[in-house]
């Protein structure tokens, strides 16, 4: 099957996913722009899954304030390189989280990483950190949080 160019431009664009694996997906879904988007989120949890025992030393301190000024959160999200702790894949996800906690309330990391994503409640939490893992290529996890409020 031949590959139009423009959908192979705008699926890695909207996915931030490799050129290699935008073709792939492409192929194996004959064109189908959706069925492709799936595949490539199952591809990046199925990498993120083989990288979950990797040791991760670096990350960043998160924070997230809600508009009112009353509810907050702070997210120590770890991964293995001070490379991809500066990527916005990784800063996103990270202000994700926080927004997470902020909202949901969550009691412990489990509970949290259990809990549907507040913008999508197909997509649990776990499944969004593993979604940009497997994205950035490295194991990144939530260490820990703390929700503050007024």
């Amino acid at each position: 099957m031949a590959i139009d160019l423009t959908q192979l431009k705008a699926l890695r664009e909207e996915t931030g996913a490799g050129v290699m694996d935008v073709r792939r997906a492409l192929e194996s879904s004959n064109g189908d722009v959706e069925k492709a988007r799936a595949w490539i989120r199952e591809n990046a949890i199925k990498t993120a899954e083989k990288k979950a025992d990797r040791e991760t030393k670096e990350g960043a301190i998160v924070t997230y304030i809600h508009n009112t000024g009353k509810v907050g959160a702070v997210v120590a999200l770890t991964c293995e390189t001070d490379f991809v702790a500066r990527t916005d894949d990784f800063k996103t996800l990270g202000r994700e989280v926080a927004m997470q906690v902020a909202s949901m309330d969550p009691q412990s990391v489990d509970e949290l990483l259990a809990q549907p994503y507040i913008r999508d409640a197909k997509t649990s939490i776990k499944d969004l950190i593993k979604q940009t893992s497997g994205k950035v290529g490295e194991n990144i996890v939530v260490k820990e949080f703390k929700r503050l409020t007024i």
